[in-house]
């Protein structure tokens, strides 16, 4: 059978943890930013678990992840 082939789109987005739960950066954190608060900034900055509804989709892209 030959090589599954990764979507290159996903494996640039999500990242996996040792535990294999699939963790992705916030959006709204590239432009528009002088009308953010800095404390809205600053809770973009953290990676966050991917929603479980959306996982299992996630990981059939990454065959190769955790």
């Amino acid at each position: 059978m030959p090589k599954m082939k990764t979507k290159r789109a996903a494996a640039k987005r999500f990242k996996t943890t040792g535990t294999g739960k699939l963790m992705k950066m916030k959006a709204y954190k590239s432009h528009i930013l002088n009308k953010k608060t800095t404390k809205r900034k600053r809770n973009l900055r953290k990676a966050v678990e991917v929603d479980p509804t959306n996982a299992k989709m996630m990981k059939r892209m990454l065959p190769y992840s955790k």
